[in-house]
């Protein structure tokens, strides 16, 4: 969403799964929606009113009826013992029972036009109406004041107080968008070769590159599958002033493009390729897949890939793009989007795909792309590689994410999204970035999928996979030995933990606490040990090139893809994932708990004051409490002389274990023993 070094700490009281409508405060003159003020923190700096000439467009979701019977409802449809078990709403029936009316909608439209506002769009079922119109109109029309503020290095929009509505139209509004220009992000890390997207690699001058920069490779053959190569020895000096080292344990590739995974060596650790030889690889099905923007080149790129991999082509029976609620105007080449699209493909060859795409990545446009996918039920699964942090989204708008989510999952639709990249979110320092997790992921009615590490045999097979957190510690960098050999920090892991607002769904009732947990599966995420992708980079020669990457952006689209599969071998719509994983029995998740090494990296550094030795655990801090995980030496392959301790398994705030854990939720699929579980 935004950069965390402004934040401070704030407190979200712990909710319920509420009616949007419930937000609602009646008082003199309308109703006000109450908690749909963006949440900025304390450090932020109110620049003054914003520009009332400039135009924005406002989203205004309208109620839906009967909430707490259709609540009822959702729960029932995902109960074995219930009558209503799967019998998943229609879209008639939906809007007959609880959409909101025409006649509502045109009540919402009159107050907007009253307001000087234009209309632009009546979502499907009546569920939202968008307009523009200046902010000076916008503020009148919602009793509120926007104002710009300097947040984190940024100048972004919000509204100072909650907005009011008037009217016969205040009883209908259950959320307003567009008061503030908040943003989703996409949590995808780039290549081993390349450091975490929007983060600044430890040590001094280490100069990690992006991947566009460091893997202008035509040939996915220059990556290496072997990610892991046995133990060495490595010594350094530097002169001034006089430090001497040496460090023994496990190495990591020193292959100049990095580590990284095609699509039948996956299929094979998984056990993928025995469950297409049943004749399950999605056919059939169809996988929706978010994306704002838009990329003009994602089907050619996709279709090298494949022919490259031998996947069967994207054409126009299996492929499509659908712009809404409007057509992009910021297409370009988005590695987001190839890796979704790509690896999709790759777990699921057989299904088809629709590229959803909004034309920005406001919480508007994403929101009503999600709802419109949901509504039209394009397909019985829809794919969110992308978050906010929820500590710092309003309240209102993780209700509307949830009732969207809901919408779906009565639908017989599954909601996915990623867990985030960043642990906690504290990034190391809980006194300033409070513990937080990712929405939509928090969302009761979704399903959030987090990340592992994935090391493979030569046969492709697995040799052991750990929750997926990595620590970058700097030993040598340039000839200068690091003395003592502790500058490095948390670099990046899989998301997750508690919500702070959520309260906890029945699925989860044998989980600690009373909040809801992410993440709830997990998959292939650690860049370090990612997925290559295929993508044209236009200033590029060649300009298609093959990059690795990493993130719960890559594991959301795989785990969405196989339960593609899952659906096709059940024969009906599953619905949303979520409830069925906590019941599933042993075997058809892999359960991943925590992994160590004997030959972890060690080492000792000789100064003037004599030898200092130090143990793997001084090296691969800081740990947070984890006592097993892995450690390698990584020489980094585009600076001469530098050398990091790269570890495996260690996260921010959060502790892979036996059974359900906040890094890696219940486990990995399976694949074949997974998607035939659920076989008639």
């Amino acid at each position: 969403m935004l950069a965390r070094s402004f934040c401070s700490i704030l407190t979200l009281g712990l909710l319920g799964v509420y009616s949007i409508g419930a937000a609602q405060t009646q008082v003199s003159g309308g109703q006000v929606i109450a908690n749909n003020t963006p949440k900025f923190g304390a450090g932020t700096k109110d620049l003054g009113s914003a520009d009332p000439s400039a135009a924005i467009n406002v989203s205004v979701w309208l109620n839906v009826h009967n909430r707490p019977q259709f609540d009822a409802l959702a729960e029932s449809l995902y109960d074995p013992k219930s009558s209503n078990f799967r019998h998943w709403l229609s879209n008639k029936e939906f809007a007959a029972e609880y959409a909101p009316t025409e006649a509502e909608a045109k009540t919402v439209q009159d107050f907007l036009t009253a307001n000087k506002l234009s209309v632009v769009t009546v979502g499907p079922d009546n569920l939202f109406v968008s307009a523009t119109g200046t902010i000076a109109n916008v503020q009148k029309a919602f009793n509120v004041a926007i104002h710009q503020f300097e947040v984190g290095g940024q100048t972004v929009r919000g509204n100072t107080s909650d907005p009011r509505v008037t009217g016969p139209a205040g009883a209908l509004v259950g959320a307003v968008y567009g008061l503030d220009n908040l943003q989703f992000t996409h949590p995808f890390l780039t290549t081993t070769s390349g450091g975490a997207k929007g983060k600044t690699p430890p040590g001094a001058g280490l100069g990690l590159k992006s991947a566009a920069s460091a893997s202008n490779n035509a040939d996915p053959a220059f990556f290496t599958s072997n990610c892991f190569t046995g133990t060495k020895t490595e010594s350094f000096t530097s002169s001034s002033p006089f430090a001497d080292a040496t460090y023994t344990g496990n190495g990591y590739t020193d292959n100049t493009e990095g580590c990284g995974y095609t699509p039948a060596q996956i299929q094979t650790a998984y056990n993928l390729t025995a469950l297409y030889k049943e004749g399950y690889d999605g056919t059939g099905q169809t996988i929706v897949i978010i994306d704002w923007c838009g990329s003009p080149t994602i089907k050619s790129d996709a279709n090298a890939f494949s022919a490259r991999f031998g996947l069967p082509a994207l054409t126009a029976a299996n492929f499509q793009i659908i712009n809404y609620p409007a057509p992009s105007t910021c297409a370009g080449p988005d590695a987001e989007i190839n890796l979704d699209v790509e690896w999709a493909h790759a777990i699921a060859p057989g299904a088809a795909i629709d590229l959803v795409v909004p034309p920005s990545a406001s919480f508007a446009d994403v929101d009503e792309a999600v709802v419109y996918a949901a509504i039209y039920q394009l397909g019985n699964v829809i794919s969110g590689s992308y978050g906010s942090e929820e500590l710092y989204t309003s309240p209102t708008i993780l209700l509307n994410e949830n009732l969207i989510n809901e919408i779906a999952a009565v639908n017989g639709v599954s909601t996915n999204f990623s867990s985030g990249d960043y642990g906690d979110n504290t990034l190391d320092d809980p006194s300033l970035n409070p513990a937080t997790v990712n929405a939509p992921a928090d969302s009761p009615w979704a399903t959030a999928v987090g990340g592992v590490s994935l090391a493979l045999n030569s046969n492709n097979t697995i040799k052991f996979q750990t929750g997926w957190g990595n620590n970058i510690n700097p030993l040598d960098d340039g000839g200068f030995v690091f003395d003592p050999p502790n500058a490095g920090s948390f670099y990046a892991g899989s998301g997750g933990g508690p919500s702070g607002f959520f309260a906890k769904p029945w699925y989860q009732s044998k989980l600690p606490g009373t909040e809801r947990q992410l993440p709830d599966v997990s998959w292939l995420a650690d860049p370090f040990t990612g997925g290559i992708i295929a993508i044209t980079e236009p200033f590029q020669s060649p300009p298609l090139i093959y990059t690795v990457i990493g993130g719960t952006s890559l594991s959301c689209p795989m785990f969405s893809a196989l339960w593609a599969i899952a659906n096709q071998e059940a024969g009906v719509p599953l619905g949303q994932a979520a409830p069925y994983l906590y019941y599933m029995p042993k075997g058809t998740i892999l359960d991943i708990v925590p992994y160590s090494s004997s030959t972890n990296v060690k080492g000792t550094v000789t100064d003037s004051g004599g030898k200092t030795s130090y143990s793997a655990a001084y090296l691969a801090a800081p740990l947070e409490g984890t006592t097993k995980f892995y450690s390698a030496l990584w020489d980094y392959p585009l600076a001469q002389d530098t050398t990091y301790v790269l570890t495996f398994g260690t996260d921010s705030g959060l502790t892979t274990a036996v059974g359900w854990d906040n890094v890696t939720g219940v486990g990995v699929p399976n694949g074949k023993a997974f998607a035939d579980y659920f076989r008639p």
